[in-house]
């Protein structure tokens, strides 16, 4: 925590209205990492930016949002004598926040809008996959394929929740005809991605697919389907998944 260590003394924020620098009894008596809070303060300098990268520290060691604002509070008591500013404490729980959502998509399996599969999951289901045709001697692996669905209209839903309502519809109908183990996820808001075993009858299933889809999505929703194969290298398939997840 020594982005602010350095910081100068300016301004007034002490009870007294001079500034001052944290004496080192103080900064003994503040919580645990809370120094730069305490810095800033003292320095009459304002604390919303040492906030806003503690808030994301805290959260990245686990620590809760409940205890970080108490921290906060102690720390504002102890050095200036009054509750914290709002911009101090808005700071902190967004960069809290920020960091925790963050953190909860990447490990998450599944989008609780949609109930689609993450690109994270997809990303480590196809790593399994390339991992086991490696195990057995393959280059890669030529017994999966990706099946993309893309609705560019579907960015032009209403409402916050109108582009994720619509696919989830979506995905229902793909499932119809995917209706095994295969992986359903979203690459992006506006295109699905299904892990399909490539097998002799797949072409049929995305022509079947293509008409569910067109007798079910309203007009000018128009839906393009087209299959990809899996690289011969983890590498490539990251590189792959990435460029499917830019629309």
């Amino acid at each position: 925590m020594g982005l602010f260590a350095t910081m100068s003394s300016r301004g007034s924020a002490t009870p007294g209205g001079k500034s001052q620098e944290l004496s080192e009894r103080l900064r003994q008596r503040l919580p645990a990492r809370f120094e730069a809070v305490g810095e800033a303060l003292a320095a009459g300098s304002g604390a919303h930016d040492s906030c806003a990268v503690l808030g994301r520290d805290l959260a990245r060691d686990g620590i809760d949002l409940s205890e970080a604002l108490h921290g906060l509070r102690s720390t504002f008591a102890l050095v200036v004598g009054h509750e914290p500013d709002f911009d101090s404490t808005h700071a902190l729980s967004i960069a809290w926040a920020d960091e925790t959502l963050g953190y909860l998509h990447q490990v998450s399996c599944e989008n609780p809008l949609t109930g689609l599969a993450t690109l994270a999951h997809l990303r480590g289901r196809l790593t399994e996959i390339q991992r086991g045709a490696e195990s057995r001697g393959h280059g890669g692996e030529t017994g999966y394929a990706l099946v993309v669905v893309d609705v560019p209209a579907v960015g032009e839903r209403e409402g916050i929740l109108g582009g994720p309502l619509a696919m989830a519809q979506i995905a229902s109908k793909v499932r119809l005809v995917f209706e095994g183990d295969e992986s359903v996820g979203e690459a992006s808001p506006s295109r699905l991605l299904v892990i399909a075993r490539r097998t002799d009858n797949l072409g049929t299933r995305l022509s079947m697919l293509r008409e569910v889809l067109a007798e079910s999505t309203p007009a000018g929703m128009a839906v393009r389907l087209w299959i990809e194969g899996l690289p011969a290298t983890a590498a490539a398939t990251s590189t792959l998944l990435d460029e499917l997840a830019r629309t």
